[in-house]
């Protein structure tokens, strides 16, 4: 089976695709001020648009008036015109992302459309995306990797419909440009594994259609731009940190100390995918089974190609397998699909599984109840309890309507975890910043340096001050106590520094605030 254009059978409903659009974005909008921005890429990416905000600087990303070699500026521009119209706060820093983020789900249906043979496959892959954990907190941070895949589906579905238009194949290198535009190597790790599907799909006579060449050139012609810039102006300094330290070395050391087996990612799909992961298994072997089937390819080629690419790298982060996702989802979907119209097949396996996932959730939760500690928490697993046990009941009775439960299930879980202030749970690692960003901002002068005894430096901090404060060692910090400066310093070890003519600013949290004096 190959793919073809647009068919009378296959023809978008526009109310599934409405209603699937409405959905995305509620999940994704709804609350998403209500908790502070964390480290590390939140942190920085939002202080990096602050500063070139501020600054009305949109070449040059800087942070804390250094130059920020790391990333591409797609973002720091989104974040800018965020707070041109909103002011600069959580909602707005996050706002760019999510609005694009949620397009991934209708493009998912799109793309369903257009690959599979029958439905509901296009719509359960895109439900089965909407309700992923991973999806949804990830897409809801200021950070690349969920506006990626929106850009990555947008290519692959302009890829199936230049198989019948060639005009569309443009779009192709207009998605890949946007991804350069984020993160600038990983466009060429799609665009191989592109060429790799065209190669197996017998569609090599496509590499060399003008319009695929000419998206490609208007694409990545931004990019080029941008990066000639760069390198004109910071020369070999830009391109070390940049191509070396930010993507080569990635592959072969780990940066930073994030490492992991290369089964890592799969942990993390197991860890944060359930109960999806479920029905997942299964439709991967189904999909290698029709591995003769364009569907199929195209899943294969671009979800466990890419899987196998990021865990042979060193460096190992949980958003890197984000793309992995959309086609997870649709292998997932088109399994669900059989399902749907087969349910004396139900697998006795998935059902116990999902009895399982039901008695832990209703434990966790009511354990959490009667010793009422962490409430929301409680909320959220007798949530998913119920829910998920009325969704294996429909799954032993071989109802169909198990798959719409779930859906529903997942979908309201979701919803309570983003209304309480557990969806970025990163955020309890460490001290909360914003009450000492308020004690720096009213105690120091603009564009002061702030030297701290804490164990690391935090981007988020820096953000809220707006003020660059730097972790530094016990005998670097009483070098600097015997000149002007200004420290902040963990209140529990104050006795422990030689202060001399030195003043107390003021305290919040765990932390002091002192101005040391010659």
């Amino acid at each position: 089976m190959s793919i073809v254009a647009w068919h009378p059978n296959k023809k978008v409903n526009y109310v599934e695709l409405g209603l699937l659009t409405v959905a995305s974005l509620s999940l994704g909008l709804f609350n998403l001020g209500n908790v502070a921005l964390r480290d590390w890429d939140e942190g920085y990416y939002a202080t990096v648009s602050q500063d070139m905000f501020q600054g009305n600087n949109w070449l040059f990303p800087m942070y804390q008036g250094q130059p920020f070699f790391l990333k591409p500026p797609l973002l720091f521009w989104l974040m800018q015109g965020s707070y041109h119209l909103g002011g600069i706060n959580e909602w707005t820093s996050r706002l760019p992302t999510v609005a694009i983020a949620s397009l991934a789900v209708p493009l998912i249906y799109l793309l369903g459309k257009e690959i599979f043979s029958k439905d509901p496959a296009p719509l359960l892959s895109a439900c089965v995306y909407l309700t992923l954990l991973p999806i949804v907190r990830l897409g809801r941070l200021a950070m690349f990797d969920g506006i990626i895949n929106t850009f990555l589906l947008g290519a692959l579905w302009c890829l199936v419909q230049g198989l019948a238009n060639p005009l569309w194949l443009m779009g192709v290198g207009v998605g890949l440009g946007l991804i350069a535009l984020c993160k600038g190597i990983l466009a060429l790790v799609f665009l191989v594994l592109i060429v790799a599907f065209l190669l197996w799909e017998k569609r090599s006579g496509l590499l060399l259609n003008r319009y695929l060449w000419l998206g490609l050139g208007l694409g990545f012609m931004p990019a080029v731009l941008w990066y000639g810039l760069q390198i004109q102006t910071y020369g070999q300094e830009f391109i070390q940190v940049h191509f070396q330290s930010q993507s080569l070395d990635r592959l072969a050391t780990a940066v930073e100390g994030h490492t992991g087996p290369v089964w890592y990612y799969l942990l993390e799909m197991l860890k944060y995918s359930a109960p999806w992961l479920f029905f997942t298994i299964p439709g991967v072997f189904f999909a290698w089974q029709q591995r003769r089937d364009t569907w199929a390819k195209l899943c294969l080629v671009m979800g466990l190609g890419f899987l196998l690419i990021i865990s042979a790298m060193s460096t190992k982060l949980p958003w890197y397998c984000l793309p992995v996702y959309p086609f997870f989802a649709l292998v997932t979907g088109d399994y669900l699909r059989q399902l749907w119209h087969s349910p004396q097949t139900y697998p006795i396996t998935i059902g116990v599984l999902l009895l399982l996932c039901s008695l832990l959730a209703i434990m966790a939760g009511g354990y959490l109840l009667i010793q009422q500690e962490r409430l929301w928490l409680s909320a959220i697993s007798l949530t998913l309890a119920i829910s998920l046990g009325i969704t294996t009941v429909f799954f032993f009775r071989h109802n169909r309507r198990f798959i719409t439960s779930l859906i529903g299930s997942l979908y309201l879980t979701l919803m309570v975890l983003v209304a309480s202030p557990l969806w970025n749970w990163e955020l309890n690692e460490a001290f909360a910043v914003k009450p000492i960003a308020r004690l720096i901002a009213e105690q120091t002068p603009p564009d002061s340096t702030i030297y701290t005894s804490f164990a690391y430096s935090r981007p988020s901090l820096d953000f809220y001050a707006d003020r660059l404060i730097l972790a530094v060692d016990h005998d670097r910090l009483q070098e600097l106590a015997q000149s002007n400066h200004y420290l902040l310093l963990e209140t529990e070890k104050l006795e422990t520094w030689e202060l001399k003519n030195s003043q107390i600013l003021g305290q919040s949290g765990d932390f002091t605030l002192v101005i040391t004096k010659p």
